[in-house]
């Protein structure tokens, strides 16, 4: 039987499409969406390890600079650890809101100026130790799930009661005892990714921990050369966290 032209094409076109299925089908396959209804829950629970770097943000008297044109603390961040858990709320597809206590362990050495007002080296230097009940809450806004992937923002409050504080302590700089607040309120700011896998999510992600009020507590002395210079004390923080839910 004598093909025509127009069924030799269609025979070409329709061996073509069957090629071209061919090869798509095994990658098609392959695509196994893990955890397909783990978003609809309305509440989940989890929780994370990480590391943090901690620093301050210094605020110093008018005449530190213009008077007298002392030069800065120097703030050496040592890398601590955070581990902690996770409550999740789902409000709708894109937001949900969350719960995450922790402990937060970190350390900052501060490095005075040598200036004439101190008696020795071991002046110039204090160990700044902190122990975090770290308590944020926060909103998590996510973009559309693409296959087992998923990038978000999160942003909120927190709360840190720093168990290493000193704040009660009778002593002050002048016995090296450097003393913060017991407690303060931040504001956060993180961006993450969501992968689902097999058995659970497991998302990394980066945040930035900024202190609102002032966490210094004054010596005693009004002209203590380690705090009369200085105005306010901010905490600012770099967290890495490593979540499983």
């Amino acid at each position: 039987m004598r093909l025509n032209h127009k069924t030799y094409y269609l025979l070409i076109l329709f061996s073509l499409f069957i090629t071209k299925v061919d090869g798509q089908y095994p990658t098609v396959r392959e695509r196994i969406i893990n955890l397909p209804n783990f978003d609809e829950k309305f509440l989940h629970y989890g929780y994370y390890v990480g590391v943090n770097s901690y620093d301050y943000k210094f605020e110093y008297i008018n005449d530190y600079y213009r008077v007298n044109n002392y030069p800065d603390i120097q703030i050496e961040s040592m890398t601590g650890f955070n581990v902690g858990l996770i409550g999740d709320i789902r409000i709708n597809k894109y937001f949900n809101l969350r719960l995450e206590p922790g402990l937060l362990y970190s350390q900052r050495n501060l490095t005075y100026p040598n200036l004439p007002f101190f008696e020795s080296e071991n002046d110039l230097i204090r160990e700044v130790k902190s122990t975090y009940i770290h308590i944020p809450l926060l909103i998590k806004m996510s973009a559309k799930r693409i296959n087992n992937f998923k990038p978000y923002v999160t942003f909120g409050i927190s709360s840190d009661y720093n168990l290493s504080s000193n704040s009660k302590n009778t002593d002050d700089n002048s016995s090296n005892v450097f003393r913060t607040v017991s407690k303060s309120f931040n504001y956060e700011l993180g961006l993450g990714f969501d992968f689902y896998l097999y058995y659970f999510k497991f998302s990394p992600s980066i945040r930035g921990v900024f202190s609102m009020q002032n966490e210094l507590i004054p010596d005693y002395d009004e002209n203590s050369p380690w705090t009369s210079n200085l105005k306010n004390m901010f905490s600012r923080g770099f967290v890495i966290n490593l979540t499983f839910e």
